[in-house]
């Protein structure tokens, strides 16, 4: 979830394609990911929203059809949801690219009463093996923002690195006092 009683600086990260191996992906004991099938945009709308990304689920659709309708087939391959053991989508991320082709994470996002179980680590682990899959060669990329401190971490423990620009040392001061 969002913390907003920091101050917003957004950023960007990367994970050389150099960088040492991924931990095995733990979820707990009958949660499972599951690929994107249509009517799941829903969820994915409810889930972040929920996490505070939209004011409202309308804005969450327009912004799904905008942004993910047209590529329904990639969506099938790169769009992961964790479903509890009541088999309800909770947590949901995606392996994208950029206009250019880049490799990205793209929209993170675990229900608040969710949280503290792993989900989001098992989905940034898989999300990773994607797209490393897809892009052997390439670094991955993500945009993030000091709102979520709680995810910059759990990057950073994958080996995704702050790409180094003016607002370097500010957005490092922001993460340490959000400890």
């Amino acid at each position: 979830m969002l913390d907003k009683s920091v101050p917003f600086i957004p950023f960007t990260m990367f994970r050389p394609s150099n960088a040492t191996s991924l931990p095995e992906i733990q979820l707990p004991e009958g949660y499972q990911i599951v690929f994107y099938q249509p009517g799941d945009e829903k969820d994915w709308c409810r889930i972040e929203t929920a996490v505070l990304e939209f004011d409202t689920e309308k804005d969450a659709a327009d912004y799904f059809k905008k942004s993910f309708t047209p590529f329904q087939n990639e969506l099938k391959k790169r769009m992961l949801f964790v479903e509890n053991p009541l088999g309800e989508k909770v947590a949901t991320f995606t392996a994208w690219w950029t206009k250019d082709d880049y490799p990205r994470l793209h929209w993170l996002g675990v229900i608040p009463e969710e949280q503290r179980k792993g989900l989001a680590k098992a989905l940034a682990i898989r999300v990773t093996q994607i797209l490393h899959e897809n892009y052997p060669d390439q670094d991955l990329y993500l945009n993030t923002q000091t709102w979520s401190h709680h995810a910059v971490k759990l990057y950073k423990n994958l080996n995704y690195q702050i790409f180094q620009d003016q607002n370097y040392q500010k957005i490092l001061d922001i993460l340490t006092m959000a400890e």
